[in-house]
Protein backbone atom coordinates (compact mmCIF):
# COMPACT_ATOMS: atom_id res chain seq x y z
CA UNK A 1 0.00 0.00 0.00
CA UNK A 2 1.14 3.81 -0.97
CA UNK A 3 -0.15 6.86 0.11
CA UNK A 4 1.30 9.93 -1.35
CA UNK A 5 1.07 14.18 -0.72
CA UNK A 6 1.53 16.50 -3.99
CA UNK A 7 2.51 19.81 -3.99
CA UNK A 8 2.50 21.97 -6.82
CA UNK A 9 2.66 25.52 -8.09
CA UNK A 10 0.32 26.28 -11.25
CA UNK A 11 -0.91 22.95 -12.29
CA UNK A 12 -2.71 20.44 -10.79
CA UNK A 13 -2.04 16.59 -11.14
CA UNK A 14 -3.49 14.06 -9.55
CA UNK A 15 -6.26 16.03 -7.47
CA UNK A 16 -5.85 19.43 -6.27
CA UNK A 17 -2.24 19.86 -6.13
CA UNK A 18 -1.54 23.73 -6.29
CA UNK A 19 -4.06 24.56 -3.74
CA UNK A 20 -4.05 24.70 0.06
CA UNK A 21 -1.81 22.07 1.28
CA UNK A 22 -1.37 20.01 -1.65
CA UNK A 23 -3.10 16.69 -2.78
CA UNK A 24 -3.71 13.02 -0.93
CA UNK A 25 -5.86 11.55 -4.20
CA UNK A 26 -2.70 9.04 -4.92
CA UNK A 27 -3.45 6.10 -3.17
CA UNK A 28 -2.58 2.44 -4.24
CA UNK A 29 -3.35 -0.45 -2.49
CA UNK A 30 -2.89 -3.92 -3.64
CA UNK A 31 -3.06 -7.56 -2.49
CA UNK A 32 -1.50 -10.08 -4.29
CA UNK A 33 -1.76 -14.62 -4.14
CA UNK A 34 0.23 -16.83 -5.76
CA UNK A 35 0.11 -21.02 -5.74
CA UNK A 36 1.39 -23.41 -7.42
CA UNK A 37 -0.89 -26.83 -7.85
CA UNK A 38 1.50 -28.77 -9.56
CA UNK A 39 5.21 -28.11 -10.63
CA UNK A 40 4.54 -27.00 -13.96
CA UNK A 41 1.21 -24.52 -13.30
CA UNK A 42 1.71 -21.15 -11.36
CA UNK A 43 -1.61 -19.03 -10.47
CA UNK A 44 -1.31 -15.95 -9.72
CA UNK A 45 -3.69 -12.61 -9.45
CA UNK A 46 -3.29 -9.26 -7.67
CA UNK A 47 -6.72 -7.44 -6.68
CA UNK A 48 -5.78 -3.23 -6.76
CA UNK A 49 -7.84 -0.23 -4.98
CA UNK A 50 -5.68 2.85 -6.97
CA UNK A 51 -6.85 6.57 -7.16
CA UNK A 52 -4.82 8.69 -8.99
CA UNK A 53 -6.56 12.41 -8.93
CA UNK A 54 -10.59 12.52 -9.34
CA UNK A 55 -10.79 9.25 -11.15
CA UNK A 56 -13.48 7.66 -8.93
CA UNK A 57 -13.29 4.70 -11.24
CA UNK A 58 -9.98 3.42 -10.31
CA UNK A 59 -10.33 3.92 -6.91
CA UNK A 60 -12.68 0.68 -6.51
CA UNK A 61 -11.08 -2.47 -6.30
CA UNK A 62 -10.08 -3.98 -9.94
CA UNK A 63 -8.32 -7.15 -10.99
CA UNK A 64 -4.97 -6.21 -11.86
CA UNK A 65 -3.77 -9.20 -13.25
CA UNK A 66 -4.96 -12.00 -12.15
CA UNK A 67 -3.57 -15.43 -14.94
CA UNK A 68 -2.70 -19.19 -15.29
CA UNK A 69 0.84 -19.50 -15.84
CA UNK A 70 1.56 -23.12 -17.71
CA UNK A 71 5.00 -24.23 -18.29
CA UNK A 72 5.25 -26.40 -21.01
CA UNK A 73 9.04 -27.13 -21.09
CA UNK A 74 11.96 -27.09 -18.93
CA UNK A 75 15.71 -27.45 -18.83
CA UNK A 76 19.34 -26.41 -18.07
CA UNK A 77 18.90 -24.49 -21.71
CA UNK A 78 15.76 -23.21 -21.58
CA UNK A 79 12.01 -22.77 -20.45
CA UNK A 80 8.76 -22.22 -22.39
CA UNK A 81 5.17 -21.59 -20.86
CA UNK A 82 1.96 -20.04 -21.70
CA UNK A 83 -0.04 -17.77 -19.51
CA UNK A 84 -3.70 -17.31 -20.06
CA UNK A 85 -6.06 -14.35 -18.37
CA UNK A 86 -5.88 -11.03 -17.52
CA UNK A 87 -1.66 -10.82 -18.29
CA UNK A 88 0.46 -6.87 -17.76
CA UNK A 89 1.68 -6.38 -21.10
CA UNK A 90 5.59 -6.47 -21.17
CA UNK A 91 6.24 -3.42 -22.52
CA UNK A 92 9.53 -1.47 -21.41
CA UNK A 93 11.26 -2.21 -18.31
CA UNK A 94 8.76 -1.14 -16.01
CA UNK A 95 5.00 -1.77 -17.09
CA UNK A 96 4.99 -5.80 -15.66
CA UNK A 97 5.55 -4.52 -11.82
CA UNK A 98 4.60 -0.37 -11.91
CA UNK A 99 2.04 -1.08 -9.35
CA UNK A 100 4.27 -2.11 -6.87
CA UNK A 101 6.27 1.18 -5.65
CA UNK A 102 9.26 -0.57 -4.31
CA UNK A 103 10.01 -1.63 -7.92
CA UNK A 104 9.88 1.84 -9.35
CA UNK A 105 13.13 4.01 -9.54
CA UNK A 106 10.90 6.65 -8.17
CA UNK A 107 7.64 7.61 -7.21
CA UNK A 108 6.49 8.43 -10.66
CA UNK A 109 7.79 6.28 -13.90
CA UNK A 110 9.07 8.45 -16.43
CA UNK A 111 5.51 9.86 -18.03
CA UNK A 112 6.87 9.99 -21.50
CA UNK A 113 6.92 6.44 -21.64
CA UNK A 114 4.35 4.90 -18.97
CA UNK A 115 1.70 7.42 -18.87
CA UNK A 116 -0.22 8.11 -16.16
CA UNK A 117 -2.23 10.10 -18.12
CA UNK A 118 -3.79 7.34 -20.43
CA UNK A 119 -2.09 3.89 -18.57
CA UNK A 120 -4.87 1.39 -19.63
CA UNK A 121 -3.76 2.01 -23.62
CA UNK A 122 -1.08 -0.47 -22.57
CA UNK A 123 -1.19 -1.78 -19.20
CA UNK A 124 -3.22 -5.39 -19.47
CA UNK A 125 -5.02 -7.73 -22.13
CA UNK A 126 -7.47 -10.53 -21.28
CA UNK A 127 -5.99 -13.12 -23.30
CA UNK A 128 -2.70 -15.91 -23.80
CA UNK A 129 1.03 -14.64 -23.80
CA UNK A 130 4.04 -17.29 -24.88
CA UNK A 131 6.93 -16.99 -22.97
CA UNK A 132 10.42 -18.67 -23.38
CA UNK A 133 13.69 -18.45 -21.60
CA UNK A 134 17.18 -19.49 -23.77
CA UNK A 135 20.07 -19.66 -21.63
CA UNK A 136 23.62 -18.43 -22.68
CA UNK A 137 26.90 -18.92 -21.88
CA UNK A 138 26.59 -15.00 -20.72
CA UNK A 139 23.00 -13.95 -20.29
CA UNK A 140 19.40 -14.87 -20.63
CA UNK A 141 17.34 -14.04 -23.68
CA UNK A 142 13.67 -14.04 -23.70
CA UNK A 143 10.91 -14.20 -25.99
CA UNK A 144 7.35 -12.95 -25.29
CA UNK A 145 4.33 -12.32 -27.93
CA UNK A 146 0.81 -12.66 -27.09
CA UNK A 147 -2.87 -11.36 -27.85
CA UNK A 148 -5.89 -10.34 -26.47
CA UNK A 149 -8.43 -7.62 -25.75
CA UNK A 150 -7.18 -4.77 -23.94
CA UNK A 151 -8.62 -2.82 -20.93
CA UNK A 152 -10.18 0.36 -21.26
CA UNK A 153 -10.41 2.73 -18.30
CA UNK A 154 -12.61 6.01 -18.05
CA UNK A 155 -8.66 7.89 -18.43
CA UNK A 156 -8.35 6.43 -22.31
CA UNK A 157 -12.43 7.16 -23.07
CA UNK A 158 -11.44 11.12 -21.73
CA UNK A 159 -8.23 10.99 -23.59
CA UNK A 160 -10.50 10.83 -26.57
CA UNK A 161 -13.16 13.06 -25.90
CA UNK A 162 -14.29 15.44 -28.81
CA UNK A 163 -15.14 18.76 -29.18
CA UNK A 164 -19.42 19.46 -27.76
CA UNK A 165 -19.47 15.24 -26.97
CA UNK A 166 -18.98 13.47 -23.65
CA UNK A 167 -16.29 10.83 -23.45
CA UNK A 168 -16.84 8.16 -25.72
CA UNK A 169 -17.11 4.41 -24.90
CA UNK A 170 -14.56 1.90 -25.65
CA UNK A 171 -14.73 -1.39 -26.83
CA UNK A 172 -11.40 -3.19 -27.01
CA UNK A 173 -10.80 -5.15 -30.37
CA UNK A 174 -8.38 -8.04 -31.13
CA UNK A 175 -4.67 -6.62 -29.70
CA UNK A 176 -1.14 -8.12 -29.88
CA UNK A 177 2.22 -7.44 -28.14
CA UNK A 178 5.52 -8.88 -27.93
CA UNK A 179 9.13 -8.28 -26.52
CA UNK A 180 12.77 -9.10 -26.72
CA UNK A 181 14.90 -8.72 -24.17
CA UNK A 182 18.67 -9.52 -23.41
CA UNK A 183 19.97 -9.61 -19.89
CA UNK A 184 23.79 -10.09 -19.57
CA UNK A 185 25.85 -11.29 -17.02
CA UNK A 186 23.17 -11.26 -14.10
CA UNK A 187 21.41 -8.60 -15.28
CA UNK A 188 24.45 -6.19 -15.58
CA UNK A 189 23.46 -5.05 -18.96
CA UNK A 190 19.47 -5.04 -20.02
CA UNK A 191 18.59 -5.05 -23.84
CA UNK A 192 14.80 -4.79 -24.80
CA UNK A 193 12.60 -3.88 -28.09
CA UNK A 194 9.10 -4.04 -27.35
CA UNK A 195 6.42 -3.09 -29.50
CA UNK A 196 1.87 -3.61 -29.41
CA UNK A 197 -0.92 -3.47 -31.46
CA UNK A 198 -3.89 -2.34 -28.86
CA UNK A 199 -6.92 -1.67 -31.27
CA UNK A 200 -10.93 -0.68 -29.87
CA UNK A 201 -13.86 0.42 -31.12
CA UNK A 202 -15.47 4.05 -29.57
CA UNK A 203 -18.94 5.10 -29.50
CA UNK A 204 -18.83 9.31 -29.60
CA UNK A 205 -22.94 9.45 -28.64
CA UNK A 206 -23.20 12.21 -31.55
CA UNK A 207 -24.35 10.75 -34.57
CA UNK A 208 -23.06 13.64 -36.66
CA UNK A 209 -19.57 12.87 -35.54
CA UNK A 210 -20.33 8.73 -35.70
CA UNK A 211 -18.74 5.87 -34.20
CA UNK A 212 -14.90 4.98 -34.72
CA UNK A 213 -11.61 2.96 -34.34
CA UNK A 214 -8.69 3.66 -32.11
CA UNK A 215 -5.63 1.88 -32.78
CA UNK A 216 -2.05 2.55 -30.94
CA UNK A 217 1.10 1.56 -31.69
CA UNK A 218 3.47 1.71 -29.14
CA UNK A 219 7.60 0.31 -30.17
CA UNK A 220 10.17 1.10 -27.55
CA UNK A 221 13.88 0.38 -27.13
CA UNK A 222 15.46 -0.10 -23.75
CA UNK A 223 19.18 0.24 -22.56
CA UNK A 224 20.30 -0.43 -18.52
CA UNK A 225 23.43 -0.55 -17.04
CA UNK A 226 23.53 -2.08 -13.86
CA UNK A 227 26.45 -2.12 -10.88
CA UNK A 228 26.72 -2.53 -7.45
CA UNK A 229 26.32 1.22 -6.55
CA UNK A 230 24.47 2.54 -9.37
CA UNK A 231 22.18 2.17 -12.86
CA UNK A 232 21.65 4.55 -15.94
CA UNK A 233 18.93 3.79 -17.85
CA UNK A 234 17.21 5.20 -21.35
CA UNK A 235 14.52 4.15 -23.23
CA UNK A 236 13.26 5.33 -26.69
CA UNK A 237 9.95 5.26 -28.13
CA UNK A 238 7.89 5.67 -31.10
CA UNK A 239 4.24 6.00 -30.27
CA UNK A 240 1.53 6.12 -33.42
CA UNK A 241 -2.08 6.82 -32.58
CA UNK A 242 -4.47 6.74 -35.30
CA UNK A 243 -8.47 7.51 -34.73
CA UNK A 244 -10.64 6.46 -38.03
CA UNK A 245 -14.23 5.67 -39.17
CA UNK A 246 -15.77 9.09 -38.04
CA UNK A 247 -18.06 10.92 -39.78
CA UNK A 248 -16.40 14.07 -39.60
CA UNK A 249 -12.93 13.70 -41.55
CA UNK A 250 -11.31 16.51 -39.71
CA UNK A 251 -11.41 14.23 -36.28
CA UNK A 252 -9.79 11.63 -37.98
CA UNK A 253 -5.73 11.28 -37.36
CA UNK A 254 -2.85 9.61 -37.92
CA UNK A 255 -0.35 11.03 -35.82
CA UNK A 256 3.11 9.67 -34.72
CA UNK A 257 4.13 10.27 -30.99
CA UNK A 258 8.34 10.66 -29.94
CA UNK A 259 9.09 9.72 -26.74
CA UNK A 260 12.86 9.34 -24.80
CA UNK A 261 14.43 9.32 -21.01
CA UNK A 262 17.91 9.46 -19.11
CA UNK A 263 18.24 8.54 -16.05
CA UNK A 264 20.82 7.80 -13.23
CA UNK A 265 19.93 5.72 -10.19
CA UNK A 266 22.61 5.49 -7.34
CA UNK A 267 22.96 4.43 -4.10
CA UNK A 268 24.20 6.31 -1.29
CA UNK A 269 24.61 4.25 1.74
CA UNK A 270 23.20 0.97 2.41
CA UNK A 271 19.43 2.05 2.43
CA UNK A 272 19.25 5.23 0.43
CA UNK A 273 19.33 5.97 -3.12
CA UNK A 274 19.10 9.18 -5.33
CA UNK A 275 17.75 9.65 -9.16
CA UNK A 276 18.06 12.08 -11.52
CA UNK A 277 16.09 12.01 -14.91
CA UNK A 278 15.54 13.95 -17.98
CA UNK A 279 12.65 13.27 -19.36
CA UNK A 280 11.02 14.14 -22.77
CA UNK A 281 7.79 13.91 -24.79
CA UNK A 282 6.20 15.37 -27.60
CA UNK A 283 2.40 14.09 -29.34
CA UNK A 284 3.53 14.61 -32.84
CA UNK A 285 7.34 14.18 -34.07
CA UNK A 286 6.17 16.76 -36.74
CA UNK A 287 4.87 19.49 -34.75
CA UNK A 288 7.53 18.84 -31.36
CA UNK A 289 7.01 22.31 -30.10
CA UNK A 290 3.47 22.43 -30.97
CA UNK A 291 3.17 25.06 -32.97
CA UNK A 292 1.10 23.98 -36.07
CA UNK A 293 -1.60 22.49 -33.29
CA UNK A 294 -2.13 26.35 -31.94
CA UNK A 295 -1.77 27.74 -35.35
CA UNK A 296 -4.54 25.23 -36.35
CA UNK A 297 -5.97 27.14 -33.11
CA UNK A 298 -6.36 23.60 -31.30
CA UNK A 299 -5.27 24.38 -28.63
CA UNK A 300 -2.06 25.60 -26.47
CA UNK A 301 1.56 24.94 -28.07
CA UNK A 302 3.07 23.25 -24.78
CA UNK A 303 0.12 21.32 -24.66
CA UNK A 304 1.26 19.16 -26.92
CA UNK A 305 4.85 18.36 -25.30
CA UNK A 306 6.62 18.25 -21.71
CA UNK A 307 10.49 18.20 -20.68
CA UNK A 308 10.68 16.95 -17.20
CA UNK A 309 14.09 17.56 -14.98
CA UNK A 310 13.41 15.16 -11.93
CA UNK A 311 15.28 14.78 -8.57
CA UNK A 312 14.31 11.41 -6.19
CA UNK A 313 15.65 10.33 -2.83
CA UNK A 314 14.48 7.43 -1.48
CA UNK A 315 14.93 5.72 2.07
CA UNK A 316 14.17 2.23 3.16
CA UNK A 317 14.88 1.87 6.97
CA UNK A 318 13.02 -1.49 6.56
CA UNK A 319 12.40 -4.52 4.03
CA UNK A 320 8.90 -3.39 4.12
CA UNK A 321 8.95 0.19 4.54
CA UNK A 322 9.98 2.87 1.84
CA UNK A 323 9.91 6.49 2.32
CA UNK A 324 10.15 8.34 -0.95
CA UNK A 325 10.37 11.78 -2.02
CA UNK A 326 11.07 13.78 -5.58
CA UNK A 327 10.77 16.67 -7.04
CA UNK A 328 9.52 17.73 -10.77
CA UNK A 329 9.94 20.98 -12.84
CA UNK A 330 8.59 20.49 -16.05
CA UNK A 331 8.81 21.97 -19.31
CA UNK A 332 5.09 21.59 -21.01
CA UNK A 333 1.60 20.18 -20.16
CA UNK A 334 1.54 17.14 -22.47
CA UNK A 335 1.30 14.35 -20.23
CA UNK A 336 -1.10 16.30 -17.50
CA UNK A 337 -4.30 13.89 -16.93
CA UNK A 338 -7.39 16.13 -18.06
CA UNK A 339 -9.47 15.30 -15.53
CA UNK A 340 -6.93 17.21 -13.09
CA UNK A 341 -6.54 20.64 -15.40
CA UNK A 342 -9.24 22.14 -17.87
CA UNK A 343 -6.36 22.87 -21.01
CA UNK A 344 -7.31 26.48 -21.07
CA UNK A 345 -6.01 27.12 -17.24
CA UNK A 346 -3.05 25.40 -17.93
CA UNK A 347 0.50 27.01 -17.43
CA UNK A 348 3.48 26.19 -19.42
CA UNK A 349 6.16 26.23 -16.66
CA UNK A 350 5.25 24.13 -13.33
CA UNK A 351 6.71 21.79 -10.71
CA UNK A 352 5.64 20.20 -7.90
CA UNK A 353 6.90 18.07 -4.68
CA UNK A 354 5.81 14.55 -4.12
CA UNK A 355 6.50 12.71 -1.30
CA UNK A 356 4.95 9.17 -0.41
CA UNK A 357 5.06 6.17 2.63
CA UNK A 358 4.42 2.71 0.58
CA UNK A 359 4.74 -0.45 2.95
CA UNK A 360 4.60 -3.76 2.37
CA UNK A 361 2.52 -6.07 4.31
Amino acid sequence: MSQALIVSRHNDFFGPSSHGGGSLQYTEIGANMSMRPTNNLLISAQVLSRRAGDDNENYEPRLDYGLLDYQLMANNHRSAGLQVGRIKHPYGLYNQTRDIAFTRPGILLPQSIYFDRTRSFGLSSDGVLFYEEERLSNGILYFYVGGGLPNFGSDAENALSFPGDDSPSMNGSYSTLGQIRYEHAGGKVVLALSAADVNANFDTQDESVGDGRFRFQPIALSAQYNSADWSLTTEYALRRRKISGLNVSELNRDVVGESWYLQYDRRLFENWRWLIRYDVMANDWHDRSGKQYENDNRGPAYSRFARDLTLGLKWQPKSNLLLSTEYHYVDGAGWIPPSDNRTNDLERYWDMMMFQASFLF
